[in-house]
């Protein structure tokens, strides 16, 4: 049984039948696999064809490639209870790079989604934002009250993203509710920062940019999952919004350091003092409104980090050797 399945569930608490864009990516997979362990029948959409033993894997009991769009919604909507959308980018650095593509990802595949579900029932949507929308702040922890002021592409389309929810619960009576991740974890993550430290380490690499001293608030991805599924039942026209969060202030030196002796590394974590565009200074939440659903996170940090070490040591490592080999 995965960390993500109640041991008494309610069942009630989960659709009988649930579409699950973008179901094969990082955060989605675990979405899909929380929704199927409590006998939800999962449609899952994504950009291309997945293998039978992955799908089985995941227990995606419909799979549909060829990305989003209304046809393949339709194809996928019968019985369905509800929209988790968790396709789109989380990258940064992608959007400073190519700010379309970006666009198309995280604010066309939104609109499509929400007119769908305009013209087809008014199925409840719950929508993947991202701390991103927030911006530098001036003070944390951050309620989900604060005002947005995002600073990358990426954050300006989430944004634009929660606009056009907004827009589609007030002026068209679609259900919805947003959570805004903050910094998701766990095995199976192939980029952000623990991807890339896990390579430097790996090299023998000490030196990290910055100073340090910025700070996130990390949650593993079966929390944000758990949160995620539970916020189905809370979607209305008033749009409730969340952080999906553990409410903790950690430092990039804390998380490298601890990462470093989850790999059996005992070595001084260095910074080289410089920053990068479109990064923030401080995050932490404030998830008073996620706990007030019910939900509050499990996995505890260092244990997260060591199954993400366990996991890139036996799967990453290897294809790295063979590289040089």
């Amino acid at each position: 049984m995965s960390p993500s399945a109640d041991m008494n569930p309610d069942r009630s608490r989960f659709p009988k039948c649930a579409i699950v864009t973008g179901a094969s990516g990082f955060i989605g997979r675990s979405v899909t696999r929380h929704l199927a362990e409590n006998g939800c029948i999962v449609k899952g959409i994504g950009t291309s064809e997945i293998s039978t033993a992955e799908r089985d894997a995941l227990s995606i009991a419909e799979w549909y490639s060829g990305g989003i769009s209304s046809e393949v919604l339709s194809q996928a909507s019968k019985n369905a209870e509800v929209i988790f959308h968790c396709a789109g980018s989380g990258s940064v650095p992608l959007s400073l790079r190519e700010p379309m593509v970006d666009f198309e990802k995280n604010v066309a595949a939104t609109a499509t989604v929400l007119n769908f579900s305009r013209e087809n029932g008014k199925l409840p949507v719950v929508f993947l934002s991202s701390a991103g929308v927030y911006g530098n702040v001036a003070k944390i922890p951050i309620p989900v009250t604060a005002s947005c002021d995002p600073i990358s592409p990426y954050g300006i389309n989430k944004q634009i993203g929660e606009i056009l929810v907004n827009q589609y619960a007030r002026c068209f009576d679609v259900p919805c509710a947003i959570v805004r991740l903050f910094s998701v974890y766990g095995a199976g993550l192939r980029k952000q920062l623990l991807w890339d430290a896990s390579h430097k380490l790996h090299q023998g690499d000490f030196t990290f940019f910055g100073t340090g001293e910025e700070s996130r608030d990390w949650i593993h991805v079966e929390d944000a999952a758990e949160l995620i599924v539970r916020l189905w039942r809370h979607a209305s026209v008033g749009v409730p919004v969340y952080n999906g969060a553990c409410g903790d202030k950690v430092t990039n030196r804390h998380i490298l350091g601890q990462l470093a002796e989850c790999y059996g590394l005992d070595h001084a974590i260095a910074f080289d003092g410089r920053g990068r565009p479109g990064d923030p200074k401080a995050y932490v939440a404030d998830i008073t409104t996620s706990l007030e659903t019910g939900w509050h996170p499990r996995v505890a940090l260092r244990e997260g980090l060591q199954g993400y070490a366990d996991w890139f040591r036996k799967n990453i490592i290897p294809e790295l050797s063979r590289k040089t080999d």
